[in-house]
C-alpha cells in the first residue's frame, strides 16, 4: 500500500475525529479539554498494550525508557498541540480551527527541509518539490495571518457583555496557532525519527506504541488533575461522552495509525497532504454542526483550504 493511501486514510480518520471533538466539547465546561485528552489516553493506551507483542524492537524496561526519550520531541509537542486544540474549540467553530491548525503540514516541511539540508541528506529528496509546494506553503501562511486580522477585527465588532464566544474570539485564535507551532515540531520530528534512510531506528508499530503509552500516561495525570480540582471522579464511560469523545478518540487513533507507516514511507510529502483532512472537517461541520461564517472568513479558510490542496495535488503527481 503506497504512502499516498495511507495518507488518504488518515486525512479522513482524523477529519471524522475534528467533528466528534467538537460535537463533545461543551463551551461552559473549563475542563473539556482535559476530559477529551482522558478518552484519546484510554483508546491510544489500550492500542499500545496491545500490540506490544508485536513491536519490532524489545520492549524491556530499559529499551522502553531509552525510546520513550528518543521519541519524546515528538509525542510530547503532539500531546501539549492536541490539548491546546480541545481547549481552542470551546471558543471558536471547527471551520476556522481546523484549517489554521493544518498550516502545520505545510511548516513542518520548511522544518524538515531545513534539517535534511543541515545533514547533508536534502540533495536525494528535493525533487519531491515543484512550484505547487512553494505557492501552496505561501498562500497557506497569507490565509492564516489574514484570518488573524479578521478574528481580531470581528471580536471588536460584535462583542457584548453577554457573549464571551465573540469576546474571547480574538484571543482565542492564539489556541489553533500555538497548536500549528507545537504540531509542526511534532511533525517535523516524525519526519526525521521515522525516515527510513536517515532516522532512530524505530519502526512504525514501536512508534505507535511509545506515543499510546505515552499518551495513556497524559491522560491519566490529567483525570487525576480533575479528580483534584473538582473533587470528584470524572467518569468517561457515561453513555454522552462515550458518543462524542468516544467516538473521537478512535477516529484519532486510527488516523495516528495510517499517519504513522505514510510519514515513516514519505515525510516529506505526507506531512502536508494529510493536513488537507481540515478540509473533512470544514465540510463535517457544514453537514452536521450548521456553523456559519461571514464572507471575509469564509475567504481566509478557502485561502488556507486551497494552499493545502495545492500541496496535495502536487504530492499526488509527484507520486503518478
Amino acid at each position: 500500500m503506497s504512502w499516498f493511501v495511507f495518507a488518504l486514510v488518515a486525512t479522513l480518520g482524523w477529519g471524522l475525529a475534528d467533528l466528534f471533538y467538537k460535537k463533545g466539547t461543551d463551551e461552559d465546561d473549563k475542563y473539556s479539554h482535559l476530559k477529551i485528552a482522558v478518552w484519546v489516553g484510554l483508546v491510544m493506551g489500550v492500542c499500545a498494550i496491545a500490540l506490544l507483542p508485536f513491536a519490532e524492537t524489545s520492549f524491556s524496561v530499559s529499551s522502553l525508557v531509552g525510546n520513550a526519550i528518543k521519541y519524546s520531541p515528538a509525542s510530547l509537542a503532539y500531546i501539549v498541540s492536541m490539548v491546546i486544540g480541545y481547549a481552542g474549540l470551546r471558543y471558536l467553530e471547527l471551520s476556522i480551527v481546523s484549517p489554521v491548525q493544518n498550516a502545520s503540514g505545510a511548516l513542518s516541511t520548511v522544518v524538515m527541509v531545513i534539517f535534511f539540508t543541515v545533514t547533508g541528506s536534502i540533495t536525494s529528496i528535493m525533487e519531491e518539490f515543484s512550484v505547487l509546494d512553494i505557492v501552496g506553503t505561501g498562500v497557506i501562511v497569507c490565509g492564516v495571518v489574514a484570518l488573524a486580522f479578521v478574528e481580531q477585527h470581528l471580536s471588536k465588532e460584535e462583542a457584548t457583555l453577554s457573549d464571551r464566544k465573540y469576546r474571547m474570539s480574538a484571543l482565542a485564535l492564539l489556541f489553533p496557532i500555538l497548536y500549528c507551532v507545537f504540531d509542526t515540531v511534532g511533525t517535523a520530528a516524525d519526519g526525521i525519527i521515522l525516515d527510513e534512510t536517515t532516522g532512530l531506528g524505530l519502526g512504525e508499530i514501536d512508534v505507535i506504541i511509545l506515543y499510546g503509552l505515552t499518551f495513556l500516561l497524559a491522560g491519566i495525570i490529567a483525570w487525576l488533575y480533575m479528580l483534584i480540582k473538582t473533587k470528584r471522579a470524572y467518569n468517561p464511560f457515561a453513555l454522552s461522552e462515550v458518543k462524542s469523545k468516544g467516538v473521537a478518540a478512535c477516529c484519532e487513533e486510527f488516523g495516528q495509525i495510517f499517519y504513522v507507516y505514510a510519514m515513516a514511507s514519505r515525510p516529506m510529502l505526507a506531512a502536508p497532504m494529510i493536513a488537507s483532512y481540515c478540509i473533512v472537517s470544514v465540510v463535517l461541520s457544514r453537514i452536521f454542526l450548521k456553523e456559519k461564517l461571514r464572507a471575509s472568513q469564509y475567504a481566509c479558510v478557502f485561502a488556507v483550504i486551497v494552499g493545502i490542496v495545492m500541496l496535495g495535488i502536487s504530492e499526488g503527481l509527484a507520486e503518478a
